[in-house]
């Protein structure tokens, strides 16, 4: 037999095997079997590397290396959940639901709401070509080769017969459909899947007994540990740690299904790992219900998990209900009260954010909390130690409901000792000296920080300018991390981030420092040792350090505003001013009215945005980032401005034109001074409607008294 041949053959037994053991739990071979016909397709790929298949099963063992995760745009945005904790919430929700529908009946299908890593699948004619992290919703990171490792996901969708469910469902979680599953036949060219990647509670238990065997320090929780674990650079590395995946969602450009239920059936049935923990209900009530099961039962699935997502099940409706600017009005996710527990207050260091906020960070005795031993806890501000009464030495409740940094909810007055002390605020800069003042909020209250005004000396303050700056959403200069920028600073070789554009492989070699521990003192008097750390500049490290450096220079506009660190200016602000004036110069050059007309801008953010470039250091600093080679000039394109016809009103069209598509008429209401919403509302002004309009929103736009326009009278108002 061919090389080829053989090659081809042993796919196809493989893939099999594997199909059969982790979509319908039966082992057709034994383990030496399947390493033995594993370990004779690697060796022939590796003879025969042009004739490896897409879907080769020795992608499950890794073995790929990736110096760094190229950027993902996904075709779709990775859009968050509105969250709800109590039944009020969830009621008022399906009451927008229903209004929202005009009456019109739904169901709901309500799924875990998994603690793991969002996921994104793209298949291209059956066949698994890239896998991505969810990133900031818009981009992400190419993961591909280690998402070919998990085992339950399908490297090439088919092998299924059409009515087949094969589905593994416990006893009374879902319901049986009676919807016809799609043959594999079927699949469209391009689609999408997504999931939340994690790894399951046994095997965190198995690494953290192996870590702990050998001394090493043991992983947190499950779900850093799947974090970690995606973005490790050796797929082989990663295939170690058995990850898996839950596919909760299809996607594509045409619809496929007609409700969400039929989409989890078919995927099912095309072998995608599903949970069998879903189930269709009937109204809220029926909702409600699932929710109380599963307060408790939660706890026997073989992952984390902390809520419920629930969604309205037909896609029509779906569409219907439409998105806000960060998640989708057709679902929510109901989270479980957070765990909490009771532990000792022993002291209280103070942290100086980027903007000059000092914010107070309780030290704890360790407690156990949901699954992580927590020794720290936000007390967010002056206010919030006054509003608790909290002080040093008190035993202090703490719960972890959603937040990366548990917080304190409450003091146990009944346990606080005889030499529980107050907490002094203190009223200079822990870091700088500098008097701490409180800003004013726009209605003349005081604010709940303190902070600190020597923004552009003070070192907390400085080297926070310097980690945002090369944050992967700003220029993405990943090598500096790991305490580098805080040496470059010691060794006075930057004061900005314009100064990085001027290190040199002379300047950089052989820098080296030990950082001394710190200590931290507890209630008692005693101190909590730290350990010292080392940061050392090699001849790889400098490398690394330049070329990334040199590779930030093509980063597009929009990251470069964001960089720059203005208050209030965001990655999204910052890509919404650069689509709007499309370079820095216009953005420098126009007066505040003008900044603060800019659309989900507001006079806040123009105001902080215009005193910005104001400031001579300022505009000195942007001229050396300018020197640097840095893009100030947008690569989208930039819709040019034709009249204020528009100007102050709000648009939304339905159906197909005979002079405009899709992104024509947008971007003629746009280029007038218009506004285009997202659904039909109160704040709507305009109704554009053509052909085979949705009658749905037609009805709706008659039911608040929006005019609507035909295709030629908003011609007319274009002029």
């Amino acid at each position: 037999m061919s090389p080829e041949a053989r090659i081809q053959e042993l796919t196809s037994q493989l893939n099999y095997y594997n199909d059969q053991y982790y979509q319908h739990s039966q082992s057709v071979v034994d383990d030496f079997t399947f390493d033995k016909l594993l370990e004779e397709l690697q060796a022939l790929e590796s003879q025969h590397p042009n004739l490896k298949r897409p879907d080769s099963p020795t992608a499950r063992v890794g073995g790929t290396i990736s110096k760094e995760f190229a950027t993902v745009y996904h075709r779709f945005p990775m859009l968050s959940l509105g969250n709800t904790y109590n039944e009020t919430d969830l009621i008022e929700f399906d009451n927008r639901v229903r209004k929202g529908l005009n009456g019109e009946a739904y169901e709901y299908i309500c799924e875990q709401k998994f603690d793991g890593v969002a996921l994104s699948m793209t298949y291209e004619n059956g066949i698994l070509v890239q896998g991505a992290t969810r990133g900031d919703g818009v981009r992400g990171d190419d993961i591909t080769h280690n998402i070919r490792t998990i085992r339950t996901m399908p490297l090439k969708v088919g092998g299924r017969e059409e009515g087949d469910e094969g589905e593994k469902r416990e006893e009374g979680l879902s319901p049986s459909s009676s919807s016809s599953l799609f043959s594999p036949s079927s699949l469209p060219p391009l689609f999408e899947v997504r999931g939340e990647g994690f790894l399951p509670l046994a095997e965190f238990e198995r690494i953290n007994k192996e870590r702990e065997d050998i001394g090493e320090p043991l992983l947190a929780n499950p779900r850093n540990a799947a974090s970690g674990a995606f973005k490790q650079q050796d797929s082989a590395a990663v295939a170690k740690r058995r990850l898996d995946c839950f596919i909760y969602s299809f996607l594509s450009d045409e619809p496929v299904f007609q409700t969400h239920e039929e989409s989890l059936l078919t995927l099912a049935g095309w072998g995608f790992n599903i949970s069998p923990t879903w189930r269709k209900c009937a109204d809220i009530e029926a909702v409600k219900a699932y929710i109380a099961e599963w307060d408790t039962k939660r706890f026997t699935l073989p992952l984390n998990t902390d809520g419920i997502v629930i969604k309205v099940n037909r896609y029509d409706q779906q569409r219907e209900l439409g998105y806000t600017a960060k998640s989708p009005r057709w679902a929510i996710a109901y989270k479980f009260k957070a765990a909490a527990a009771a532990t000792t207050l022993n002291s209280i260091t103070y942290q100086v954010g980027r903007t000059g906020a000092v914010t107070p960070v309780a030290h704890l005795s360790p407690v156990l909390l949901a699954g992580t031993v927590v020794k720290r806890a936000s007390l967010h501000n002056a206010n919030e130690i006054a509003r608790l009464g909290v002080m040093l030495g008190d035993t202090v409740f703490v719960e972890k409901g959603g937040e990366i940094i548990p917080k304190i909810t409450g003091v146990d007055l009944g346990k606080r000792p005889e030499s529980a002390h107050a907490i002094a605020y203190p009223t200079e800069c822990p870091a700088c000296g500098t008097s701490l003042v409180r800003k004013e909020d726009d209605k003349g209250a005081a604010q709940a920080h303190f902070y600190c005004t020597n923004e552009k000396h003070c070192p907390p303050q400085r080297q926070a300018r310097f980690e945002h700056f090369i944050q992967r959403r700003a220029m993405n200069i990943e090598s500096l991390g790991e305490g580098k920028i805080e040496l470059l600073i010691d060794r006075g070789l930057v004061e900005e981030p314009a100064d990085l554009y001027d290190l040199t492989n002379e300047k950089l070699l052989g820098l080296e420092k030990t950082y001394p521990a710190t200590s931290i003192v507890r209630a008692d008097g005693t101190e909590e040792p730290g350990k010292a750390r080392t940061v050392k500049f090699g001849q790889k490290t400098v490398d690394n350090i330049l070329t990334a450096i040199e590779r930030s220079k093509a980063q597009p506009f929009g990251n470069v505003l964001f960089a720059m660190g203005i208050r209030y200016v965001g990655s999204t602000t910052a890509d919404r001013l650069v689509d709007y004036f499309g370079s820095l110069d216009a953005l420098m050059a126009v007066p505040l009215e003008t900044l603060a007309g800019v659309p989900d801008v507001g006079p806040r953010i123009a105001e902080s945005a215009f005193a910005w470039f104001q400031d001579e250091d300022n505009r000195r600093y942007v001229e050396r980032l300018r020197a640097a080679g840095l893009q100030l000039v947008s690569e989208k394109k930039v819709v040019a401005l034709e009249s204020d016809s528009l100007a102050g009103k709000t648009f939304l069209y339905t159906g197909t034109f005979a002079n405009f598509s899709r992104e024509a008429i947008e971007e003629r209401i746009a280029a007038n001074g218009g506004k285009l919403l997202s659904g039909v509302s109160k704040k709507l002004n305009f109704l554009i409607v053509g052909e085979n309009a949705g009658p749905s929103k037609v009805a709706k736009a008659q039911q608040l008294n929006v005019p609507m326009l035909s295709e030629d009278e908003f011609i007319a108002m274009l002029g």
